[in-house]
């Protein structure tokens, strides 16, 4: 069994939230990531929900800000929050741009030297993290959901679009959702896979969904009010994306909420509510 090491856990909502550190052989050093245990874990195996988290965020934001654990604990739902990147890899210049480097993995293995030889997050992920976790704490392996928000709602939708075998529910805020074709995936796509814009189509939600539907319907919010609305997030191209291949999508735009976690601690409910009702079946 891995080894992993507690940091911190408190009680929370009558189960059990914990903060702990392990060493990674996908970004080839230590990553930490969260986990909410719910009450219902005294009793045996339950769902889970892996989240992803946004440009500049560490395992704590979505832990401490978004308000998850109430709901949690009450659909007995274990949620786990990983942090968006490696850190402290000693490549020169990697914390200088908050849209690229550390905080800034866009869930994707990269191919770029030196980035490749830590940048794995899209591994680190969908294989490695799932299996960590399953080895450490009561998880119905058959039973797994994943969202996320921004650039970690990219990195949800793109797993579940290929690995719908593991991941049996999706949503996501304010994600982007084609970054081939807005600045964000433009400036750190090349940087870490190459100029070869084919390669980057097996990280776009939008080119993904055109080869294989995920079956189940996929939810998005996103508010109006968002200031990456128009330029880096453009939810209508996944949108017509879906309506072109049929594939089912609850699209829900709401007035007057911006990209904060005030946007989402307002919705987290919902989305939690929504892989439960998947998750049960």
């Amino acid at each position: 069994m891995a080894a992993i090491e507690k940091i911190s856990e408190q009680k929370s909502f009558g189960g059990v939230q914990g903060f702990y550190r392990h060493d990674s052989t996908a970004c080839n050093g230590p990553m930490r990531f969260t986990v909410y245990q719910p009450p219902q874990v005294k009793h045996g195996r339950v769902p889970a929900l892996f989240w992803l988290s946004g440009l500049t965020c560490t395992e704590e934001n979505f832990t401490i800000k978004a308000g998850a654990q109430r709901v949690a604990s009450e659909l007995g739902l274990i949620v786990i929050a990983p942090d968006t990147s490696p850190r402290n890899t000693g490549i020169p210049g990697e914390a200088d741009d908050w849209r690229f480097g550390a905080g800034a993995g866009y869930y994707v293995d990269a191919t770029v030297a030196p980035w490749s030889k830590f940048f794995n997050m899209y591994t680190y992920c969908s294989r490695e993290l799932p299996d960590l976790v399953a080895e450490h704490f009561p998880i119905d392996t058959q039973r797994v959901g994943i969202f996320g928000h921004s650039m970690g709602g990219h990195g949800a939708l793109t797993i579940a679009l290929k690995h719908s075998n593991r991941f049996r529910s999706v949503s996501a805020f304010a994600p982007i959702v084609a970054p081939m074709q807005v600045s964000w995936g433009e400036n750190a796509f090349p940087r870490l896979l190459g100029p070869d814009r084919e390669t980057w189509k097996q990280y776009d939600a939008t080119e993904l969904v055109q080869q294989k539907k995920f079956p189940g319907t996929i939810l998005i919010d996103q508010g109006d009010a968002d200031s990456f609305l128009n330029e880096n997030l453009r939810p209508q191209i996944f949108e017509a994306a879906c309506r072109k291949v049929g594939q089912p999508l609850s699209l829900r735009m709401q007035p007057g909420y911006d990209h904060s976690y005030y946007f989402i601690s307002t919705f987290i409910e919902d989305h939690l509510r929504h892989h439960a009702a998947v998750l049960r079946t």
